[in-house]
Order: C-alpha cells, then structure tokens, then sequence
C-alpha cells in the first residue's frame, strides 16, 4: 500500500540542502496542499477503502497486560492435580530457562473448578461466570505462543510486531490503512485501568510513521485529555483567534520546512478545539440507560475496566477506529488464586457486557473485539521466601489463551489445543504474527502488502512472519 504521505517528505532535507529553487517550491505547494488544516478529513486521516472488503471496521482490544493464568481461567488440565508437588519430567522442559522458579519446580495443578458452558461446550473457569454466559459468541484461541518471555519486551511485540520501541502499533497501522471515520474524536483512543503498563506509551505509539496515526490517551479522571480545557478568561473566540494566527505561523513553517509533524501539530490543536465539546459529551455516561449501567457493572462517575469498556461501545458509535484498554496486574509471581480473583472480578462482567452490548445494537458483526495477555503462566508453581512469594507461576512463552468475538471471527469455536501439562502447543499453533495477519484480514487487509517505506526498506506489522488463520474466520 502507498503511503499517503507524499513521497517527496522524505527527501526534505536533501530537496532543502540543495538549495534547488523549483524543487522547494513544488515541495512548498505539494505539502500546503496535503497538510492544511482543512485537508485534514481528505488527506492523512481521509476515510480509505482496503485491499478487499473487510469483515471489521473497528477493533476494541482488551489487552490484559501481565498475562493471566490460561490453566486457572481456560486451558483445563487435570493431570496437573494429579502430578501436583512433582517436578515435570526433563523431557517436557527441555532447555527452557526460567526468571523465577528452577526448571524442577513443583506442579501445580487448576485452582478454580472448571465446567463446560453453551452449545459449544467450551470449557472455563468458575472465575469466568460471565464470560460463560456468552461463550457462543466467543472463538477461544488456546493455542498461542510468543518469542518473548519479559513484559515489555512481549507487550510490544504483540502490540507492534518488534519487540523494541520504535514500530507502529497495530492501531496505528488500522488508522494508516483505512483512515478516520470522524473528526470530532481521536480516530485511535487508549485508555489504562490497572497499575501501569511495562511497554508503556511504545505500545500504542506510531513508531516511524507520521504521529498523526498515534493513539491517543484519555485520562481516567479530570480533563479526557490533559490542557484539553481553556485556562479561565480566555473566551471561545480569542481562543479560535489564537488558533488561527498559530495555524497560519505554523503553515509558512510547513511550507519552508516541509516537516510532516508540522502538519500533525496543526490537525491536533483542532482537535483539541473540537474536544472541547465532543470529549465531554463522550464522557458524560448519563444519557445510558440503567439497564445498560447494570449490564456493565459500572459506576459512571468513577473510573473502572467497565466504565471504560462502556466507554469504548460509545467511542465505535461514533466513529473511532481502534479503542486499546489496557488492563495491567494479572502478573502472578505469588498468590495466584487472589490475583486472579481480583483481576476477573474486574474485568469479567464488563469484557461479557461490551460483546452482549455491542451484538445488541448491532455492531458486533463489523466490530472485532480481541481479550488477552502478552504470553501465559507456567504449570509450575513459583515459590520464592526471600522474594516473599508463594503460590504463583511464571512467564510461559510456549502457550497461552486469549478470545476475539464479532468483526468476522467464527463464534462458538475453541481452537488449538496444549499437551496434557499445557507446557507445549500440540494442535494448531498460532504466534503473535499469525493474530496479528489474521487481525489485519480481518480488516480488510493483504498483511505482507500494508507496508510503509522508512530507512530504505518497506516495513509491515508482521516483518517477514506471519499467516493468516482462516479456520477462525467465519
């Protein structure tokens, strides 16, 4: 895919060095044109079709940063209780080396009580009561692995596709390849509810392309996003004033420099001008229904995972493209039992109610919504007294669990399947590549062709991995 950059952007310096009369003022005239104010909505961010009609034309990803436990919440494995307090056999671990815990450590077997659920039988955790009310509309993945076994470095891989700083994010791509629906709110929205994240701002970063593709975070609390709100005594019209005498200064900067992130800046103060009145309103949970609070199990004046999925459902209805969530805590080193608690207490009733939600309104069929960690925990159990922990397990790179439901993904379906410890993946395989190829089809797009040249090469979200998934699709 071309990029909607113009093309010459990327030789400015080399086109202003030279000093080339004629070339500066092409460039000059191309980028006033591509970058003014009021291009915004048919240039960089200009609605665009994909490489074939797309199944989903949004994404809501609940992102459960710190990996949960696959084998507490969906990956059901009995012989673990019957090995438990065991080492497993040498065989089984191979030359996997742990953070934490010896290759030695003891089994551990579920903590919850599992049970099957829906037309599907798909089988969960008693943790997961509402999800288990929803699981038809639901693929279960149990088959997922990744390269990386530290947080940031696995957040990011799934979140980008590389395990450093410095790729877009997936959201950043959707927004690159089909563009925005609206100009009242951020086309790509993120959105934190747990502790803190160890990728942070990297994983909903545009990385190397123009940063008008970046997510944009709102708060939780006070102003949606930060000096959104006019100081005091500085009235609409002297601000809009303001506004334009900056827009101007920064467009003969735009013009001479030929800086894409000029042209960022001048689409972002009006943004910033519009979300002065949309933000607000898109906060303001008082025109839902009680029924519709209920659902989600959330209280509107404070901040929560399920306000914030409420707020997603409202954010899509009005036109953002890509909504992030990010859900951090479910890193059990210890206890094990109580952070999973916690954190489906959390997250269960509202991660059931945005599918239940959105499949009501009807926006569940074009709109794909994606739960899960960065990589899944060990059928070990990691003991540690100077660390003061107990009870918990480790990184586990080789296996982990996570849903998608609506946007095109075939409901009531588990797919892939572990080894009898849940070590190791025997049936269906699928790496971070393979859902993030199959998320991009999903949308519309031909992954190995949704491409963005930097540094001399075409970049893509997969690299040179990845495959789409066609068993999950509907």
């Amino acid at each position: 895919m071309n990029s909607p950059v113009p093309p010459l952007i990327a030789r400015r310096h080399f086109l202003h060095d030279c000093g080339v009369g004629l070339g500066k003022m092409a460039l000059a005239a191309l980028l006033t044109e591509a970058f003014s104010p009021a291009a915004r909505a048919n240039g960089l961010l200009a609605p665009r079709q994909p490489h074939f009609p797309a199944k989903a034309k949004r994404v809501i990803h609940l992102f459960m940063g710190g990996a949960p436990s696959q084998l507490d919440l969906f990956d059901y494995k009995p012989e673990l209780t019957r090995l438990e307090g065991q080492p497993l056999p040498p065989s089984v671990i191979g030359g996997q080396r742990y953070a934490f815990i010896r290759p030695d450590a003891a089994v551990m077997g579920p903590r919850f009580k599992f049970s099957r659920h829906g037309q599907s039988g798909a089988e969960l955790s008693e943790m997961l009561p509402h999800l288990a009310k929803i699981v038809d509309d639901v693929c279960l993945i149990k088959s997922v692995r990744t390269d990386q076994f530290n947080h940031a470095p696995a957040q990011l891989l799934f979140n980008t596709g590389f395990q450093q700083p410095g790729r877009p994010s997936i959201g950043s791509w959707a927004l690159y390849g089909l563009g925005a629906e609206t100009q009242e709110l951020p086309a790509f929205a993120v959105m934190s509810t747990g502790s803190g994240l160890s990728g942070g701002s990297a994983l909903w970063s545009s990385g190397f392309l123009p940063t008008i593709y970046n997510g944009v975070r709102l708060r939780a609390q006070g102003d949606p996003i930060l000096n959104v709100s006019s100081p005091a005594g500085v009235d609409p019209h002297l601000q809009r004033d303001t506004l334009d005498l900056v827009g101007k200064l920064n467009q003969q900067r735009l013009a001479r420099d030929g800086d894409p992130e000029i042209a960022t800046r001048l689409a972002n103060y009006e943004m910033a001008f519009k979300l002065q009145t949309s933000a607000p309103e898109l906060m303001d949970l008082k025109s839902e229904s009680k029924e519709t609070i209920a659902l989600y199990g959330c209280d509107p004046d404070k901040p929560s995972f399920a306000r914030a999925c409420l707020l997603a459902r409202r954010m899509i209805e009005r036109g953002v493209r890509f909504v992030n969530i990010y859900h951090e805590g479910w890193d059990a080193h210890s206890d094990v039992i109580g952070n999973s608690r916690k954190n489906c207490g959390a997250t269960d009733q509202a991660s059931a109610a945005l599918v239940t939600d959105l499949k009501q309104r009807g926006l569940l069929d074009d709109t794909l919504v994606i739960w899960g960690g960065e990589f899944g925990r060990t059928p070990m159990v990691e003991n540690n007294a100077a660390l003061g922990r107990s009870g918990g397990r480790d990184h586990h790179p080789q296996a982990f669990t996570m849903w998608m439901a609506g946007g095109g993904v075939k409901a009531g379906l588990t797919y892939g399947a572990t080894d009898d410890l849940g070590f190791h993946i025997v049936e269906n395989p699928l790496h971070v590549y393979d859902i993030q190829a199959t998320i991009l089809h999903l949308l519309g797009f031909d992954h190995e062709h949704l491409t963005y040249r930097s540094q001399g090469r075409d970049f893509r979200l997969t690299d040179v991995h990845g495959k789409v998934t066609r068993a999950l699709l509907a």
